[in-house]
């Protein structure tokens, strides 16, 4: 069938213009034919269902309607709809592939959620009407050239023989299909990019749909749950069950109580941790960059504490939240943000609520968006968004998020009412500036808005620095500890499915009375924010997370953990060690300097501590023994 034909086509065009937008040194042609060749067996098994309808379609319509000129003009506009549908996917898997070098996946299922935003950010960031405009053209030209075989086909004789085949063909097909084809069977080379390009979007989509929360237990490796507390114990974690009679319990404990704070003489009375969106460590100066984008915060690195190698737990906002506030490595699937049960858990905001702190979480965009509002609020955080920020304060924001500068007024006025309590003060402050569309005040800094990824990280490091000046001539300066991190990278894409380089994110403490100026260098995971500050505070606390403080004695094994929705790595001692669905396992060798991939046999005792740490980790969300201690229940 001519549609079959049409869509066949549409879809190997997409799969090839995204090869050669990703550049042959990405996707070199040595992995052409393993990937066409998978490509268009997820396009068939796509094609079963979209033309399940249509076959249903010619097998009821009667043949005197066939021949009808209204049928024929409908026929040849419904055909130019699904070639403008085709293109319009094609485009739309193009922006996603720019943003997030995948096929549709469970960040596209999330997105749906989201309309507003999304569609917005679209809006603000590509001329919609114009291409939509170009679309309708191109299908219409398209349809017309094939109006001879469209018609052609409709002139043909349709035996009852043939209507029944059509009917059969509807129903068996796409089950067939459906059953044959796996998202697991997007591997067909070492090339992580290869192996999302072979992948069909749709089909993607679809899976993900399905597999929005993956179950660690049916799809990951596993092992008795009393030899991975034990492999826990000996990494200096030991997980017990929750007592709740107790009146502090921990889900996670760790052995040793013993720290120290290097580089901090006194303790902060309050904290504000500045969680920057997409600032891969690459883009800061501090990091080796030489753009030249960061010059405020490579001023607070050379004063401040600079934790020099360390990263992010995932791909999205919600990944970089879950991990600085509840300190547990990545569950596969949806962040424990976006969960059910997900209220009075161990967070650190719920720790320090119960121990007098005025604790607060403080967005620049609308935190319904990603559950953030109610994730926060469900643990103890006094939440504040852009809904709740004056009018006056607003001096620009777009469909992401107020100018950050902006945000951090509000943050200002945020701390300045809880300092004003008289209770020592958690202050965890969310930027949205470095994100698409990328637009900000004029006069600000030397790009003109919009100025891409480098315009977003230049202004919202003008913003920080701003911030900090404000700050400066507040009471509370001398004695707050300000902690300033990434949620995540810019971009995670390369030749595996976990690149290592791309989770590597800044930290910096800046304490000027409080922090000399200092560098850690030592492997460290972005679960191990929370518990650090705990042990900087000198409160109780830091025993509830997997992380642990890197100031505490004895050291921690150095170790960290990346992933996005489906692979969760563990890097530890120079291999990454990948757990993937389908209970496989995989490792690969990284090279320190540039990060660089090669796969290698997998180490057993590195594949126990992954799964030690996965499994238990999921078991104790699932069983709820990630949740607060009974004052949570006050």
């Amino acid at each position: 069938m001519l549609f079959a034909v049409v869509a066949l086509a549409a879809f190997t065009f997409t799969r090839i213009c995204l090869a050669l937008w990703t550049g042959l040194d990405a996707v070199p042609f040595s992995d052409w034919p393993a990937m066409l060749a998978t490509g268009l067996w997820f396009d068939l098994a796509v094609l079963t269902a979209l033309l399940a309808p249509v076959l249903l379609y010619e097998a009821l319509l009667p043949s005197r309607w066939r021949e009808a000129r209204v049928h024929r003009a409908l026929r040849f506009a419904w055909f130019a709809f699904v070639v403008f549908a085709l293109l319009f996917g094609a485009v739309a898997e193009a922006t996603f592939w720019l943003e997030f070098a995948t096929r549709f996946n469970f960040i596209a299922v999330d997105y749906l959620l989201y309309t507003h935003e999304v569609i917005g950010n679209v809006r603000e960031s590509y001329p919609v009407g114009w291409i939509v405009a170009g679309l309708a053209l191109a299908s219409l030209a398209v349809a017309t050239a094939l109006r001879p075989w469209l018609e052609r086909a409709d002139a043909l004789p349709v035996s009852r023989r043939r209507r029944l085949a059509w009917a059969v063909a509807a129903i068996v097909l796409p089950a067939t299909m459906m059953t044959l084809a796996s998202i697991d069977q997007m591997l067909p080379t070492g090339n992580a990019w290869a192996n999302e390009l072979a992948g069909n979007g749709l089909f993607t989509f679809a899976a993900a749909m399905r597999r929005n929360e993956l179950d660690y237990d049916r799809f990951y490796a596993t092992m008795p749950q009393d030899e991975a507390d034990a492999v826990l114990r000996s990494l200096l974690v030991s997980r017990k069950p929750l007592d709740r009679n107790a009146p502090r319990v921990a889900a996670v404990e760790h052995e040793s109580t013993e720290s120290h704070s290097a580089g901090l003489p006194r303790r902060p009375r309050h904290v504000v941790l500045v969680m920057v969106e997409s600032l891969s460590a690459e883009f800061v100066g501090a990091w080796g960059s030489t753009q030249g984008l960061t010059p405020n915060l490579d001023r607070l690195a050379r004063e401040g504490l600079v934790f020099s190698n360390v990263y992010a737990t995932g791909t999205r906002t919600v990944r970089g939240l879950e991990a600085v506030s509840l300190g547990t490595p990545p569950v596969p699937g949806q962040a424990i943000v976006r969960r059910p049960g997900n209220d009075h858990l161990a967070t650190i905001g719920e720790v320090l609520e119960h121990q007098g702190y005025a604790t607060s979480f403080v967005y620049g965009g609308y935190g319904y968006f990603d559950n953030m509002n109610a994730y926060f609020d469900a643990n103890d955080y006094r939440v504040v968004d852009r809904t709740d920020f004056p009018k006056a304060s607003i001096v620009f924001e777009n469909i992401w998020g107020v100018a950050d500068e902006s945000l951090f007024a509000n943050a200002l006025a945020v701390i300045d009412a809880s300092v004003a309590t008289g209770k020592p003060s958690f202050t965890h402050v969310m930027t949205t500036s470095n994100h698409r569309p990328f637009t900000y005040p004029a006069g600000r800094i030397d790009l003109p808005s919009p100025g891409g990824r480098e315009g977003g990280v230049k202004y919202t490091d003008w913003a920080i620095g701003r911030f900090v000046e404000d700050a400066r001539a507040r009471p509370w300066f001398d004695q707050t500890l300000f902690v300033f991190v990434a949620d995540h990278c810019a971009a995670v894409a390369g030749r595996t499915a976990l690149p290592v380089g791309g989770y590597r994110i800044p930290l910096i403490f800046y304490a000027p009375k409080l922090v000399a100026p200092a560098e850690y260098a030592p492997l460290m995971s972005q679960i191990d924010v929370p518990p650090t500050i705990l042990d900087v505070l000198g409160v109780d606390g830091d025993d509830h997370f997997f992380g642990r403080s890197v100031f505490e004695l004895p050291a921690t094994p150095e170790r960290a953990f990346i992933s996005n929705y489906q692979s969760l790595g563990y890097l530890r001692g120079g291999v990454l060690t990948v757990l993937s669905p389908g209970r496989r396992v995989d490792a690969y060798r990284v090279e320190a300097r540039t990060h660089e991939s090669v796969p290698i046999p997998v180490e057993p005792a590195l594949e126990r501590e992954a799964i030690a740490y996965y499994q238990t980790a999921s078991r104790a969300f699932r069983q709820g023994a990630l949740r607060a201690p009974d004052y949570a229940q006050r």
